[in-house]
């Protein structure tokens, strides 16, 4: 059985990497999520947003020993797999100096964890995403809410970022994260307009009215581990 270690998310950030034989797992908006969308990177049709909370709701999480690498082009991931749990509600932008947010450290055998697969879920009132904050532009400022209610598997490739993690040994250590790009929602206004993230994303003035709305995950790529990529499927 996997035993889990109950830490607040501050002893897990300054001391985890000390526990040898274990994988933690951290989830990401990144700085979009604290410290939102300013210039110049406003969303793709020039809004601000400064976001009060982000909530989301991760289940299903497992990490993955694969060989050869998972390239993120199914759903299906075959190899030695740990069971991480869930599920976690946690706000993304309560997090700490690296912008991250501690869910859980469980024991791990040795070895690569270079895959990771995850469910973004519905939490108790039946969201799995809610972005709440204020836009701005020009003279405009507008209090939003934006929630979603979509089911969405994701089966993530290695972590890419600037250095490669999951490698737990007898000695050490690791951790892995799940990552949520919020500009895949929005766009970005310091992209090109024909950027295939900014086809795709929202950006802001379907919400511009203020208040609540809802919105679909379907046809969106939010989830990603560091810039590493995930196989998305509706649930």
């Amino acid at each position: 059985m996997t035993r889990v270690f109950a830490l607040a998310t501050m002893a897990i950030c300054a001391s985890f990497s000390v526990h040898a034989g274990s994988l933690t797992l951290f989830a990401s908006g990144e700085d979009l999520a604290t410290e939102g969308f300013t210039a110049p990177q406003l969303t793709k049709d020039g809004w601000a947003l400064e976001f009060t909370r982000i909530t989301a709701t991760f289940d299903q999480i497992t990490a993955w020993q694969t060989d050869p690498p998972f390239m993120a082009d199914g759903p299906a991931i075959t190899g030695t797999a740990l069971l991480i749990a869930g599920p976690f509600t946690v706000d993304l932008t309560d997090a700490d100096e690296d912008d991250r947010v501690a869910l859980l450290r469980v024991e791990a055998a040795p070895g690569h964890y270079n895959a990771l697969s995850w469910a973004l879920v519905p939490d108790a009132d039946g969201f799995s995403l809610v972005l709440e904050g204020i836009a701005r532009k020009d003279v405009r400022e507008v209090p939003f809410t934006l929630r979603s209610a979509d089911s969405v598997a994701h089966a993530c490739s290695e972590y890419l970022g600037d250095t490669r993690k999951g490698f737990v040994t007898d000695t050490t250590g690791a951790d892995l994260e799940i990552t949520l790009h919020l500009d895949h929602l929005f766009g970005r206004a310091d992209k090109d307009d024909a950027d295939e993230m900014n086809l795709a994303a929202f950006g802001f003035e379907p919400f511009a009215a203020g208040g609540v709305h809802e919105f679909t995950l379907d046809g969106l790529h939010l989830g990603h581990v560091g810039e590493g990529h995930c196989h998305v499927s509706m649930l």
